[in-house]
């Protein structure tokens, strides 16, 4: 393979965070990845926003708390400008309304800075791949708050036909354990070891289930549950 293949092939990366030191160490980590490339580093909000339209990466690592701009923000900006740009929020705060707001502005996966860097690195494939990843405290977080929501609104009718698919394409009782352990946070391969399948055929699971409901990400599919849970 050359290496007009293996840079076509490479994930653009645009890292985002007010800590000088961090953003160095982040791409210097990054920089060893052969299919990764860092193309941009931003200190704050505004300039995360005005480099992800001039770039279009594929990927931006972005922190919450930042100068000027915070990273919910940018993160919502960005993914109402960059449909095609995926976020994963890597930040040290992971209080429940600030795991809901960056959830909710469009990011894909949400991240600790604690995270081993096998996490940081699968996870920034996952994303490019269009995988949300939540890890399962960060997913109950996301849940609870959903519950306390629909606790403090009336549920509509409407929230009870979200789960309902089109005739004929109801989810049969294996979809619909799946679709379960996918609102507990669950990741494919820890779904894969409960219901006795390959890894693969849940991920297969997973693409015919958002197909049937019509939900445009893993972490849809969990609301959906959750309401569905609610008014049942």
């Amino acid at each position: 393979m050359n290496a007009d293949t293996n840079n076509a092939r490479r994930i653009q990366v645009l890292i985002v965070d007010d800590q000088p030191l961090l953003r160095r160490g982040m791409s210097l980590m990054l920089s060893f990845e052969s299919d990764i490339e860092v193309v941009g580093e931003a200190g704050d909000g505004v300039e995360a926003v005005d480099m992800a339209r001039r770039l279009r990466p594929d990927v931006v690592l972005m922190d919450l708390h930042m100068p000027r701009k915070g990273g919910v923000a940018a993160t919502r900006e960005i993914t109402t400008a960059l449909p095609h740009t995926r976020v994963l929020v890597l930040t040290t705060l992971e209080t429940d309304q600030t795991v809901f707001d960056a959830v909710r502005a469009g990011a894909l996966a949400y991240l600790l800075k604690d995270a081993t860097e096998d996490d940081v690195l699968e996870t920034i494939r996952a994303v490019h791949r269009g995988e949300s990843r939540l890890t399962p405290q960060i997913a109950r977080k996301v849940l609870d708050q959903f519950r306390r929501m629909s606790e403090v609104q009336p549920v509509q009718t409407a929230a009870a036909s979200e789960l309902e698919p089109d005739s004929g394409t109801a989810l049969n009782e294996k979809e619909a354990e799946v679709l379960q352990l996918i609102a507990e946070g669950l990741t494919n391969k820890q779904i894969a070891g409960i219901v006795f399948l390959a890894e693969g055929t849940v991920k297969n699971y997973v693409s015919r289930i958002m197909g049937k409901l019509h939900a445009g990400s893993r972490t849809e599919l969990a609301v959906m549950a959750v309401r569905q849970r609610r008014v049942e």
